[in-house]
């Protein structure tokens, strides 16, 4: 049932990143290598409607969804060392997504409406050694270091040890939890309502959704036309392509909770009462 309630929200103090599709083109390469490799074995290149139950789920690329629609004459293994090894010679090619340079960049100098700085960190399930070679051009290492070392969050990060992939919320707390952590001395903690998340994949909404926190979902254009009418259910992260029960945490539709943008150009500050220095 769609709320009618309107929430009164405080103004945001963190916002919290997603890294791949999101702030850089790694989708795309994804989708390459993967037909790279289905392409050497006379199968089809990847349709969205396999991709968009892929992404966001950590290990979800050489799963079960993805090998029952493949139907590869080799091994998963094979498959997976094959992809890894494609994706080891085009990581380094990817680029910042339009807009993202911009409005780190902005954000890092930005206030709420209460005067308060706006925190940022980084929330990925991308691993160390393919961060390292996503961040090989001069351009996407500038974009991330717009992050502080201790407020970006990688997949194997040893704080992680025991925690949950998307769509549990486990990666945006712990991103929240390290924002606190370094925080002006006497400066009230965030709470998680404060937070805005930035997500490209609909189990990464859910996330951020069962987190307790507001969410931008900015989808790849392809990505939107597979969710074209179910909007709002992504945005209360009830479309459930991983089930982890806690259905608690959800939202509803049209709640408020949730905004969808076509890209991070059109990120609209004042709506979230944030204000950039002229």
């Amino acid at each position: 049932m769609a709320s009618t309630k309107k929430p009164n929200f405080p103004p945001v103090r963190a916002c919290i990143f997603d890294m791949d599709g999101l702030l850089i083109n790694t989708e795309d390469i994804y989708t390459l290598c993967a037909n790279i490799v289905l392409g050497r074995y006379g199968r089809p290149h990847l349709p969205w409607s396999i991709k968009a139950q892929l992404m966001g789920v950590p290990g979800s690329s050489t799963g079960d969804v993805f090998h029952a629609w493949a139907q590869l004459p080799i091994p998963r293994e094979q498959y997976g060392e094959e992809q890894k090894e494609e994706q080891r010679v085009h990581f380094p090619e990817c680029k910042p997504l339009p807009g993202a340079e911009k409005l780190l960049r902005h954000l890092n100098v930005a206030r709420n409406n209460d005067g308060k700085k706006i925190q940022i960190a980084l929330a990925t399930s991308t691993r160390q050694m393919n961060y390292d070679l996503k961040t090989q051009s001069a351009e996407t290492r500038e974009l991330l270091a717009n992050f502080d070392d201790n407020k970006r969050i990688l997949w194997d990060d040893p704080r992680l040890a025991n925690a949950r992939g998307k769509p549990a919320p486990d990666i945006f707390l712990l991103a929240l939890r390290s924002i606190n952590e370094n925080l002006d001395e006497g400066e009230k903690p965030i709470t998680p309502e404060e937070c805005l998340v930035f997500e490209d994949s609909v189990p990464g909404v859910e996330a951020g959704r069962r987190a307790g926190m507001r969410v931008v979902w900015v989808p790849h254009q392809a990505l939107a036309a597979e969710y074209k009418g179910k909007e709002e259910l992504v945005l209360a992260g009830r479309i459930g392509l991983v089930k982890i029960g806690d259905e608690w945490q959800l939202g509803e539709a049209v709640d408020g909770w949730g905004v969808k943008i076509s890209s991070l150009e059109k990120f609209p500050y004042a709506k979230f009462g944030i204000s950039i220095p002229s």
